[in-house]
């Protein structure tokens, strides 16, 4: 247990190590931050006894010397529990901002608001709670001191029951270990994974230090005999540098055994041996390749294992040539060859660049890490007021939301609900309907906010469709709509060419080139594609086609009729005259034909049928309206009918226009001829009158045409009708 007395030594320690840098108001600022936490934190302790002021300034130790960062940062990692939720006192808001400025609280709240967020799920979706990390921190500092946090925890972890390390080591193995390497923190990246490893998988981890400490002398000899050429070429050459082995990280080691899936003594790059050369900035990339072939020409190298990284540096920073050398004793090592400012950086990450203002610019930096270039560029610009300026606006175009599992996606601002259901499946897009947001029905088109909780609503019937491009965000979302939209229109045109392939079979035609040229050419296609999609969805009919290539129409009736309609549809139709008549029953109850509407022939007109694709067979008059169009346009569709006698009564649906002198009592006088004296059944009656006359549309039900025909003249003979006409509808 750490006493008050350690406390204050430790602290001592802390400010003289400071003292070298710091300036004298950052140093009292600094023994304030140090009084201020003594005060409000006390002896208080976690629930797993630590010393909660310990613990600050250990954080604030770590954040200092390992870390390297400026005043302010030590300072916030010194107060960051002083608002502890487990403090009789905790210090407020407005205590801070008057106590250490806005500066330093803008800081602490973006600590506060990462403490609030709940991980559960982080394990699944990890790279989006690191972006949702960064945009909660605003301030890179916050992000920094929280990883500081998590050494310090990690490193005493055996004070937490299991439940609490394992919760512990899954936030680190998926948050703070990765967003360390971002930083290019490497010496603290590697630490938090073997850290995690000790408590994950205890028997791995000390399996491997067992066996490290069994191979320590071993590997001393090898390097010892590896470096002696290489030193002389590069002592001869002038260099100035230093050599050093480095032995791979415990998990490291142990993740290159799981993936490559081989044993300890057979990973090849157990340890590297570390090339480090004192170069001028301009000579930097030209020396570190000179010592790379003072390696090769004295050991052979795997040409499959040479890493670039000089010319195109890693994204977060890193700069390093590495290659793989068959050593003495016909062992595999890995060399590492960089200059001292690259090893910096490699080992300090971010706060190395403050030693090298005015270097090159690196290139391949990703977005996370693009402000350093201006502290490479600029000797004006410190590092302190990098930090000020940078606040990651890479991420203020990224929305986060959750599933009803809660499980976090990432979309980018603007998104809709269409976007995330794309993002979740293409199935689910492709179904969508709309859905909820935090329980309130949205459309498709609904943009989504932070924080947003959605759930999907989708439909079989749905389909994606053309317009939707128009308001989707991502480009996910939008090629899947076009990959969906694409995929149902060759589906579609693979069947019309089937169609196509079949018909011309069944007429006994040859389907070639000539013939699909010819085709295309009538239609005005290009591609052949497009043709076969209008003839599968029934732009194009295939007896028109037919038509291209003979001219003799078949006047067979039933040869017409199988041509278009299924043969379920067709072989309880009724025939005759050798199959060119289709005989139509008056009781209507074949449903393979309607009576058109357009029309309304009754039993004993005229009649002719017309094949449709959807409806059936189309029973017409043959002084239709229509007729004329239809007999011209498409011939091979109309067909001979004529009605079957029979003594079975059905009514027929026809329309009457009446006019005449409007006389008193005249509708009644309609309505008892057609109800009482005729016995038919009337539909509707509409009269209208206008200066004496009037004229009047009535729907009535007939028998067949002479039971019509003697209706209009029973209605004829009413005073005041002048006159009776059938209509067409």
């Amino acid at each position: 247990m750490e006493t008050e007395e350690q406390i204050l030594t430790r602290f001592d320690d802390l400010k003289e190590f400071c003292k070298s840098n710091w300036d004298g108001n950052a140093l009292s600022k600094f023994e304030k931050a140090f009084q201020y936490a003594r005060l409000i934190i006390g002896e208080n302790k976690f629930k797993t006894g630590e010393v909660i002021l310990n613990h600050s300034l250990e954080v604030a130790t770590i954040i200092a010397m390992e870390i390297g960062l400026e005043p302010d940062s030590v300072i916030t990692g010194m107060l960051h529990n002083v608002m502890y939720a487990g403090l009789d006192k905790k210090a407020t808001h407005a205590d801070i901002e008057k106590e250490f400025g806005t500066h330093i609280f803008s800081i602490l709240d973006g600590i506060s608001k990462i403490n609030a967020l709940s991980t559960e799920t982080v394990d699944i979706h990890s790279e989006n709670y690191r972006k949702l990390l960064l945009a909660l921190a605003g301030d890179v500092r916050v992000i920094i001191i929280k990883i500081a946090d998590r050494l310090q925890v990690m490193r005493n972890l055996e004070l937490y029951d299991v439940e609490g390390q394992k919760r512990m080591a899954t936030e680190t193995s998926h948050l703070y270990a990765p967003l360390a390497h971002r930083l290019g923190l490497h010496a603290i990246n590697s630490e938090l994974q073997d850290l995690c490893l000790k408590f994950e998988k205890p028997d791995a981890f000390n399996y491997v230090v067992q066996r490290l400490k069994e191979t320590e002398k071993e590997r001393a000899g090898f390097v010892a005999e590896f470096v002696k050429p290489v030193e002389k070429k590069l002592k001869k050459k002038g260099f100035t540098f230093s050599m050093k082995a480095r032995t791979k990280s415990i998990f490291s080691i142990w993740n290159k055994m799981q993936k490559k899936d081989v044993s300890f003594d057979e990973v090849m790059d157990l340890f590297a041996i570390r090339i480090i050369l004192d170069s001028k900035p301009e000579d930097e990339k030209s020396d570190c390749w000179i010592a790379y072939s003072f390696v090769t020409e004295e050991y052979q190298t795997n040409p499959d294992r040479l890493r670039d990284w000089i010319s195109i540096p890693k994204s977060n920073g890193y700069e390093s040539l590495h290659t793989t050398v068959l050593g003495p004793q016909g062992k595999w090592v890995e060399i590492q060859i960089r200059t001292r400012r690259m090893d910096d950086i490699a080992e300090k990450g971010l706060a190395a660049h403050w030693k090298y203002k005015g270097g090159k610019e690196s290139s391949g930096f990703d977005s996370w890490l693009v402000g350093i270039r201006d502290i490479l560029e600029n000797p004006e610009l410190s590092v302190i007021d990098f930090i000020d300026q940078f606040r990651l606006d890479i991420y203020s175009d990224e929305i986060f939301v959750f599933t009803p599992k809660g499980d976090l996606k990432k979309l980018p601002q603007g998104a809709t609900m269409l976007d995330f259901a794309y993002d979740i499946h293409s199935q689910l897009g492709d179904t969508c309907m709309g859905g909820k947001v935090n329980g309130k029905k949205v459309t498709l088109k609904y943009k989504l906010k932070n924080g947003d909780q959605i759930t999907i609503d989708t439909s079989n019937s749905q389909k994606p469709k053309l317009d939707w491009l128009d308001f989707l965000v991502t480009s996910k979302a939008k090629n899947k709509v076009k990959a969906s939209l694409n995929e149902e229109r060759n589906n579609q045109a693979a069947q019309g060419r089937e169609i196509l392939i079949r018909k011309f079979k069944n007429w006994k035609i040859d389907l070639n080139d000539d013939a699909i040229r010819k085709i295309l050419k009538k239609y005005g296609f290009k591609l052949a594609v497009d043709f076969y999609y209008d003839l599968a969805i029934g732009k194009i009919d295939a007896l028109d086609v037919k038509s291209i290539f003979t001219e003799k129409v078949e006047e067979n009736a039933k040869l017409k009729i199988e041509e278009i309609l299924p043969k379920k549809e067709v072989k309880d139709l009724t025939f005759d005259g050798g199959d060119d008549f289709l005989v139509i029953d008056n009781n209507l109850k074949n449903m393979n034909y309607k009576l058109a509407p357009c029309c309304n022939p009754v039993f004993g007109d005229s009649i002719y049928g017309f094949v449709t694709i959807k409806e059936g067979i189309k029973i017409h008059r043959n002084n239709c309206p229509n007729a004329p169009q239809m007999k011209e346009r498409f011939p091979y569709r109309v067909i001979k009918a004529r009605w079957k006698d029979t003594t079975s009564r059905s009514s027929f649906l026809t329309t009457l226009f009446v006019s005449g002198t409007d006389e008193l009592g005249i509708v009644s006088e309609i309505s008892h001829i057609i109800a009482k004296d005729i016995g038919t059944q009337m539909r509707s009656i509409n009269i209208e009158s206008d200066k004496g006359l009037f004229e009047g549309i009535l729907k009535v039900l007939v028998y067949n045409l002479d039971h019509l025909e003697f209706l209009i003249h029973k209605l004829e003979k009413v005073k005041g009708v002048i006159s009776v006409t059938r209509g067409e509808k």
